[in-house]
């Protein structure tokens, strides 16, 4: 990959000078390569990606713990169905329902409908796995997944129904998911950043990975310390505590890191 550095505002007086990190694909790479580097999806075309604290499970030998267990005897009635985007119907019917939800979850005018159809219609959309109540073969929720087996699979958006009686139905299509893809070979599951206190219900997998900025990480307890330090902190690898966490120095890390100029 090609990397770019945008600058971003700095803090002179705490002598923060941000850069967000771009990469660019070579000819050689796919998606897959810019997930495991850490990278995620700037844009729908996925001419771009962005370095970021993300999340991934493990799916090779993944085993529901004993939150997931319970969450999937509550989805016992849910219909699974995994479905190409070619052969998926995205109606006004359902498309005024996602725009429902995205301005109920995400907040007003996040995203419009100029732009779901912009990543309806992109690459980073393959498939999605969509959700029905056995029973009354009534919708439940749809995600929009991009796939490179057996490599990754990217948890993108989900959409569902916010008015139903089931309130955890959002983890629930997560954990179906996440059964979905282990059982059917993929390496890893993707499920976007998680950068605030509200993503840590991303946690509730094992094993579970994350991206602190020189490589993947297990450690649920540095993720979390991550998330919750103060956001007037310095740099990371000057903070003694985040350097508790490393099996290395910052040196060996950058030593050993996939990363070189």
């Amino acid at each position: 990959m090609k990397l770019l550095f945008s600058e971003t505002s700095p803090d002179y007086s705490r002598y923060l000078y941000p850069y967000v990190i771009w990469a660019f694909l070579e000819p050689h790479e796919t998606p897959a390569d810019a997930l495991a580097a850490g990278f995620l999806p700037s844009g729908p075309n996925l001419d771009r990606f962005y370095l970021v604290r993300q999340i991934r499970v493990p799916l090779q030998g993944w085993q529901p713990n004993s939150e997931n267990r319970r969450v999937l005897r509550k989805a016992v009635n849910t219909r699974c169905s995994l479905i190409p985007k070619a052969d998926y119907c995205l109606d006004e019917a359902r498309r005024q329902r996602w725009l429902a939800f995205a301005e109920e979850r995400f907040g007003a005018g996040i995203m419009p409908a100029e732009r779901l159809s912009k990543i309806w219609e992109g690459p980073v959309i393959s498939h999605v796995l969509h959700f029905t109540d056995a029973l009354s073969n009534a919708e439940l929720g749809t995600v929009l997944l991009y796939l490179e087996a057996p490599r990754v699979a990217y948890y993108y958006y989900a959409f569902y129904d916010l008015t139903g009686p089931e309130r955890n139905l959002g983890m629930q299509l997560m954990t179906r998911a996440v059964e979905q893809f282990a059982a059917t070979g993929f390496e890893h599951l993707h499920l976007g950043t998680c950068v605030t206190e509200a993503a840590l219900y991303k946690t509730q997998f094992e094993p579970l990975e994350f991206f602190n900025g020189a490589r993947w990480s297990n450690n649920c307890a540095e993720l979390k310390h991550l998330v919750r330090r103060p956001a007037t902190a310095t740099h990371r690898f000057e903070e003694a505590e985040f350097l508790a966490f490393q099996p290395e120095s910052p040196a060996m890390l950058a030593a050993t890191g996939a990363f070189r100029a």
